[in-house]
């Protein structure tokens, strides 16, 4: 996917060194580690450290809920503080607490140290973020993203259920470890101080397009709706599946298999945003990842934890392909992408936390499928109401790939 008019090149900077693309996928993928992992985090704090489940969802919502919090420090302070520096202190900040879940098991302490630990990993995550939306082609980089985000997951599905919960801690804090030699590849601050968003008159190909103020913003607001459901369905996914018909083993199966399948899912989102655009194609895929997290509602079986996994992980990495590239479409300074993240972590900490919530009143995994898949049509309404707004004033916008 690109945005790029063939009459109006966009002028490289150090944005789009390879050198400042790897380092921010790099540390972008280590600061959703646990995004991506939480379904095994979520079954080893049961099974190791003996939390129940609405624990789970607390301890989960404050982790993903403290990547929101980074997120929104970074994008308040990112126009004005080195990012380097910014970095290397939040990296510090989410070592330190993944270091102090290894020495603590107690609930009410892992609670704030996991908030702790997501703020470091959010406000790292929204640089990296920031620093691929400001390459020339941030479409192009956020599908690289993606694409490396996929094979990510499956290999933390994979692997992490073999290490102990000291070995979880330990695998993110080698992680973080290993990009900190590589931070000064990092461009430190933004090419031009002039570069600031203006909602009224943003700019998208190097060519003036008076954008309504309220587009970013929704985009902003539908991710938080999408990951609401991202949150809850991801936490609880396998834990959901325990005194049900469905094999343990294929339920292991499914969950890292699934994340290696989404793989195909980049690549098929590119395919079809070329020929139909991002906006109708993601108003279809909102309303049958609704329909595959639904179906969960009516009894867990193999078959259908088959289905609903994998369609569910597919349909995720395309939703995301278009939220990242609506957003890079409509904001160059990286103000709105640093806000990514945050939106990201915000439904993050509602969707477990409203779960935890609806097992806690005893209502069961059937209300909190239903609950998943009204937030993901919360998000479909939301988008379809830009995309009919965004016809009316920019046609070209609306039906942008």
């Amino acid at each position: 996917m690109t945005d790029q008019q063939p009459n109006a090149p966009l002028q490289e900077t150090a944005f789009d060194s390879w050198r400042s693309i790897s380092i921010s996928l790099y540390m972008a993928l280590v600061g959703y580690s646990v995004l991506v992992g939480i379904p095994v985090i979520s079954t080893a704090w049961v099974n190791l450290l003996g939390f129940t489940e609405v624990e789970v969802g607390r301890v989960a919502g404050a982790d993903l809920g403290g990547l929101s919090l980074g997120a929104l420090f970074a994008a308040a302070v990112i126009a004005k503080l080195n990012r380097r520096h910014l970095v290397i202190s939040s990296a510090i900040i989410a070592m330190a607490a993944n270091g102090l879940c290894t020495i603590s098991v107690d609930y009410d302490q892992v609670l704030w140290l996991r908030l702790m630990a997501g703020f470091g990993s959010g406000v790292f995550t929204a640089v990296s973020i920031a620093t691929l939306g400001a390459a020339s082609k941030p479409a192009r980089s956020f599908n690289m993203l993606l694409f490396f985000f996929a094979f990510t997951q499956a290999l933390e599905i994979y692997f992490l259920p073999k290490l102990s919960m000291n070995g979880i801690y330990t695998a993110f804090i080698v992680a973080t470890l290993i990009g900190l030699p590589l931070v000064s590849w990092f461009p430190p601050r933004p090419i031009s101080a002039n570069k600031v968003f203006d909602p009224d008159l943003a700019t998208t190909d190097n060519q003036p397009l008076h954008v309504p103020a309220y587009v970013p913003w929704l985009c902003l607001g539908a991710i938080v709706a999408t990951y609401v459901n991202i949150g809850a369905y991801w936490t609880y996914i396998q834990l959901a599946t325990i005194d049900t018909p469905a094999d343990p083993d294929i339920v292991a199966n499914v969950l890292w298999a699934a994340s290696f399948f989404s793989v195909v899912a980049c690549l098929f989102a590119t395919f079809v945003s070329n020929r139909f655009g991002l906006a109708r194609p993601l108003l279809i895929t909102l309303v049958v990842q609704a329909a595959v997290v639904a179906m969960l509602a009516t009894g867990i079986t193999d078959l259908k934890i088959i289905v609903s996994v994998f369609m569910f992980n597919f349909l995720w990495i395309f939703i995301d392909v278009y939220q990242m590239s609506t957003i890079a479409n409509v904001d160059k300074s990286g103000r709105f992408a640093a806000l990514i993240p945050g939106a990201q972590g915000l439904g993050q900490i509602i969707g477990p936390n409203i779960a935890a919530t609806i097992l806690g009143m005893g209502l069961g995994y059937d209300a909190v499928f239903i609950m998943c898949a009204c937030a993901v049509l919360t998000g479909m309404l939301i988008y379809l109401y830009m995309y009919i707004e965004l016809r009316k004033v920019i046609p070209a916008l609306a039906d942008a790939a």
